[in-house]
């Protein structure tokens, strides 16, 4: 873990919101100086702070108008067919996200289809084939009201 000052707490919020920012635009709003800026952004790059910058693509302007969150619990477990299926969820392009958890369920993915119909066919054709797929239990997003923002960084 990295020691962060004031400055460093501020860039990161600064960066939280635009991540695009120069530094020379950041350092002119905390005070410091271009090569300063960059320097301290640097630094926290290579402490793994920033693990990487992403563009934020709106799936429903680009036609994908349902979001269905899905749990899966494995069928067998062990340490080969976890790896066999997080290699073949991860190649499905509808998945977009894929989150190891414990409870109730292995696995929470996040898949994005253009309607319930083509979230149907992926369900049937991609993810209930994939190997150890037990039980599974979708919720369909309605709306999300909350994006996820900058941390409070005491």
């Amino acid at each position: 873990m990295i020691a962060l000052d004031d400055i460093d707490r501020a860039l990161i919020r600064a960066l939280t919101e635009d991540a695009t920012a120069s530094a020379g635009a950041l350092g002119r709003e905390l005070g410091l100086s271009q090569p300063a800026c960059w320097r301290r952004i640097k630094r926290l790059r290579e402490a793994g702070v920033f693990r990487a910058s992403r563009l934020d693509v709106d799936v429903a302007a680009l036609g994908f108008g349902v979001t269905v969150f899905l749990g899966v619990k494995l069928a067998t477990k062990g340490r080969v067919s976890l790896e066999d299926f997080e290699r073949a969820v991860s190649a499905i392009p509808e998945v977009q996200i894929v989150e190891h958890v414990l409870g109730l369920f292995d696995y929470r993915l996040r898949v994005v289809a253009r309607d319930i119909p083509d979230f149907e066919r992926v369900l049937r054709r991609r993810i209930m084939t994939l190997p150890g797929v037990g039980n599974l239990e979708a919720n369909v997003l309605l709306s999300e009201e909350r994006r996820p923002g900058p941390l409070d960084l005491i």
